[in-house]
């Protein structure tokens, strides 16, 4: 039986190719316009396709932290709701995520380190989560974060 990480050991992992100031605070934009683009994408194939997928994120979440992942279904509710609202087509969500991955290989160039889910898959859902947590950080005085490694 395999043994499935922490949120602690994610976040580990994690911040050891995000160390560098510069490059947080580029994936704290990007990470969630990557998100948001592919939620997108997405939903202007399939709503259930979405649903499917969006559902099955949140279990991943919800089996490594709770909290963050009720953070996270109301920052994705809200993004669904943009989605649904916004009058705009494939061709938008195709140049944000395009836009947001080209910010993120570079700050990836600035810290000098591969992004994390070269070695694992996995690490592009843990890119959101560990968004959320430094948020929570930030806004909520009492939260905890997940992170050992002190972020911005």
């Amino acid at each position: 039986m395999t043994h499935m990480k922490t949120i602690t050991e994610w976040f580990d992992e994690y911040s050891q190719s995000h160390q560098n100031p510069t490059n947080k605070k580029i994936h704290w934009v990007c990470v969630p316009a990557i998100l948001f683009s592919i939620i997108g994408l997405i939903y202007h194939f399939s709503a259930l396709l979405t649903a499917l997928l969006v559902v099955l994120s949140l279990v991943f979440y919800a089996r490594l932290d709770l909290v963050l992942a009720v953070a996270m279904s109301a920052l994705i509710v809200v993004m669904a709701w943009l989605i649904h609202v916004l009058p705009v087509g494939v061709g938008f969500y195709i140049g944000v995520f395009v836009v947001a991955w080209i910010g993120q290989f570079y700050g990836h160039k600035i810290e000098g380190k591969k992004p994390s889910f070269f070695k694992d898959l996995q690490f592009l859902l843990i890119g959101p989560i560990w968004c959320m947590d430094a948020y929570l950080e930030k806004i909520l005085p009492k939260w905890r974060s997940k992170q050992k490694i002190n972020h911005v």
